[in-house]
């Protein structure tokens, strides 16, 4: 089994404050609107629905997901839309009550069209959504994979919460929200979520990665390359990592403007990045700890404009987004011998190493808690780092693995359902984190004692034994400890 996800598709281009709350279902949205275009049953739509369920229903709010479920049903793609258009978006339909569905009618929308079900989590995944769709004629029934005419029973408790509860859906589809904005529609394998790549230079796990590296005398960078150039002309894999660099860069200059501002959601969190970059350009060069100082303002930079729903780049997930580009742009900024070249070797590396943790473990938060997302991001940029600086396959290797056991049972329990308390500062604190883990490798030679494949095993499992109210449900830990006010 390949476990290889293109660079291009793992760190993608979207909107905060959510990968999977936010990007995800938009996404979802927009594909459940484009197939009732290919059934033929658009034009007849009379009224459209949503049904959140677990994790996506408890934080949903706080995470923007129905504004993001009201924009895909509109058409709007995260990678093209303005954030500005897509924040409100269900108070402006539900204050209309009409929404107009993509390239199709203006429906009837009311508030509770979209309903809230946390308690109810589909077996699959706990970030699920159910969308359905009325036409004048719902006896009809359309087909196509995980897509169905819903049945009235009893069974469908979520039905009464949302208008037509007595008339059977002519439309229904169950998506999943997967982690990182990928998605995938129940009946679909898990694999269609992730478009592995398949090819002579598959691996399934960080041993295989390391013996394919010793095998063909390569770095992990290269291993990723050839991966690319199975299914992508080199120029678009050139093209598409140096967009992604320079979407994470302005990403970290528009979060550091000055000004001192607040972040949306009630909690007055105040915006701090751009105060520090102000303080830190009046520092002499004598300042200790100066490059780390400004390395955690970067990571502060890019997780306060994703609380606010800016445009910031997946890396592997919103929650912890900041982190691969403080420390990419450390290096860069403030190591003498970085090259322009070292922003490739990072992603490339970076990726190898967030394909095995998806695959065997998980980056999403409503799945494995924290450490499966900002985990995963610090071993990510842990293993990158490690990389432009000279590191062999198996330093690489060791990097990544420092980074994850010392996230292991890290919980997800944001303040108030907002990607805020504590997400920005783990951010910040999780940058450290990956470069003490870098240079630790860099100081052995390789061989240790925990091998990546062991702590990545052990992540998945922490996840497993891990209560619900910890994975970013906020109904545990700082989320119920912390006056909201």
């Amino acid at each position: 089994m390949a476990v290889y996800v293109s660079a291009l598709e793992l760190f993608s281009i979207g909107i905060g404050p959510s990968s999977s709350h936010t990007v995800g279902p938009m996404r979802a949205a927009e594909r459940f609107a484009a197939a009732l275009a290919e059934e033929g049953i658009l034009p007849e739509v009379t009224r459209v629905s949503c049904v959140l369920h677990g994790s996506l229903a408890a934080t949903g709010v706080g995470h923007g997901t129905p504004d993001a479920v009201v924009a895909g049903l509109s058409g709007m793609h995260p990678e093209t839309c303005d954030p500005r258009v897509v924040h409100g978006a269900w108070a402006r339909a539900t204050e209309r009550e009409t929404l107009t569905l993509a390239e199709g009618p203006t429906v009837a929308f009311q508030a509770s069209d979209i309903a809230f079900e946390p308690r109810t989590k589909l077996p699959e995944h706990p970030n699920a959504l159910v969308l359905r769709a009325w036409t004048a004629a719902s006896s009809r029934q359309f087909g196509g994979a995980g897509s169905t005419r819903a049945e009235p029973t009893g069974a469908v408790t979520d039905m009464d919460t949302v208008a037509h509860a007595d008339e059977p859906p002519a439309f229904e589809q169950t998506w999943f929200s997967v982690g990182g904005g990928f998605v995938r529609m129940r009946g679909e394998p898990v694999s269609s979520a992730t478009h592995a790549i398949d090819s002579d230079w598959s691996f399934d796990n960080a041993a295989e990665l390391l013996a394919l590296c010793a095998e063909r005398d390569v770095r992990v960078c290269d291993v990723a390359w050839r991966s690319e150039l199975a299914v992508r002309d080199e120029q678009d894999v050139v093209a598409g990592l140096d967009a992604i660099w320079q979407a994470m860069h302005e990403c970290i200059e528009r979060g550091m403007r000055p000004g001192t501002r607040e972040l949306p959601g009630g909690l007055h969190v105040p915006r701090r990045a751009g105060g520090m970059r102000e303080r830190l350009e009046s520092c002499g060069p004598d300042q200790p700890d100066l490059p780390g100082e400004w390395m955690r303002a970067f990571a502060l930079a890019v997780n306060e404009e994703n609380a606010a729903g800016g445009r910031v780049v997946t890396a592997p997930t919103n929650g912890a987004a900041g982190i691969l580009p403080a420390v990419l742009e450390f290096h860069l900024r403030f190591n003498p011998k970085a090259k322009p070249e070292d922003t490739r070797t990072f992603l490339l590396t970076a990726a190898a190493v967030g394909s095995i943790l998806k695959a065997n473990a998980s980056i999403s938060g409503a799945e494995g808690g924290c450490q499966a997302e900002v985990g995963s991001a610090c071993a990510m940029a842990a293993a990158g780092l490690c990389a432009v600086l000279g590191g062999s396959p198996a330093q690489v290797e060791n990097a990544a693995e420092i980074a994850v056991e010392h996230h292991l049972g890290l919980t997800c329990d944001p303040v108030g359902g907002l990607v805020q308390i504590p997400c920005i500062e783990r951010n910040a604190i999780a940058s450290s984190t990956a470069v003490s883990a870098a240079r630790l490798a860099l100081s052995g030679d390789g061989h240790h004692i925990v091998p990546l494949d062991v702590a990545i095993k052990t992540m998945r499992d922490t996840g497993a034994d891990m209560s619900d109210r910890y994975k970013e449900t906020s109904a545990a830990g700082l989320a119920v400890n912390v006056i909201e006010c």
